[in-house]
């Protein structure tokens, strides 16, 4: 295994223990809300803590960027960081979150890890070596288009905004797809869809440390993930789209009708 990439796995099982010994303590924990619809707890700050304390000690010249503290990309290596994507799900024990790890180097994903601590599930993935899901490589699930596909997407609840639009894009892809999936934790949909688990997933308004691990799985196991206009820039603008090459196709011709003014590629 790549040597960056093990340094993420032990970081990511670490702040996974932070999170599964919290979990019985719901009722106790300190939670703010960060805006609408969004939260945070004392325990995405404790996860992120231990893995910025693993990381930064094995890579002391390497820049972090977490959901929870912030920063710059101002070095070579940059970690993307979300220690509980999918809080509110963790905060009402609906047992539908993850680590999510990402390494850029110059501006590419390097590596990812994914850790869904209650199944102890992992995935990794590094550039040009491929993506595994407990040590067994993995190969994107084949689909001509959305027809009869199980597709993954998110709500984009922070953004009222764009509801409208969002529906639109919802109502054409269910007009087709053979079923249909929201579970709250966009780094384990995109690890779901480098595993086969979902077909294709979709978007708006993330950021790049729910989307950089998955998204580089993805790509590892020979799927592609773009921006709603089919561009490469998901990581700027937070839209996303993922799958197979023709569903993925297929998806960005069913979705870009309903963007609008202020939806970016």
């Amino acid at each position: 295994m790549h040597p960056m990439v093990n340094i993420a796995v032990r970081a990511a099982r670490s702040a996974g223990n932070v999170i599964v010994r919290n979990m019985d303590r719901l009722d106790r924990l300190t939670v703010e809300s960060k805006g609408e619809n969004d939260f945070v707890s004392e325990v995405d700050r404790m996860a992120e803590a231990e893995i910025r304390a693993i990381l930064l000690q094995a890579y002391p010249d390497h820049a972090f960027v977490g959901e929870e503290s912030g920063g710059t990309e101002d070095a070579e290596y940059v970690w993307l960081v979300d220690p509980l994507d999918g809080t509110t799900n963790f905060l009402r024990g609906f047992p539908q979150f993850a680590v999510s790890i990402a390494l850029k180097h110059r501006g590419a994903l390097e590596a990812g890890v994914i850790y869904d601590p209650v199944r102890q599930e992992l995935w990794t993935a590094n550039r040009g070596g491929g993506c595994t899901f407990e040590g067994r490589r993995m190969r994107i699930t084949p689909r001509p288009g959305i027809d009869n596909a199980l597709l993954g997407t998110g709500f984009p609840l922070r953004l009222r905004q764009y509801h409208a639009a969002y529906l639109g894009m919802f109502g054409d892809v269910f007009e087709r797809a053979g079923d249909l999936r929201r579970a709250g934790a966009a780094a384990l949909d995109l690890a779901y869809v480098a595993c086969g688990r979902l077909d294709g997933f979709w978007e708006i308004g993330l950021q790049p440390w729910d989307m950089g691990a998955g998204a580089l799985m993805i790509r590892e196991a020979g799927g592609i993930v773009g921006d709603f206009a089919g561009g490469d820039r998901y990581l700027e603008t937070g839209n996303i789209i993922a799958g197979s090459p023709k569903l993925f196709a297929d998806l960005v011709r069913t979705i870009g009708p309903h963007r609008v003014e202020g939806i970016r590629a």
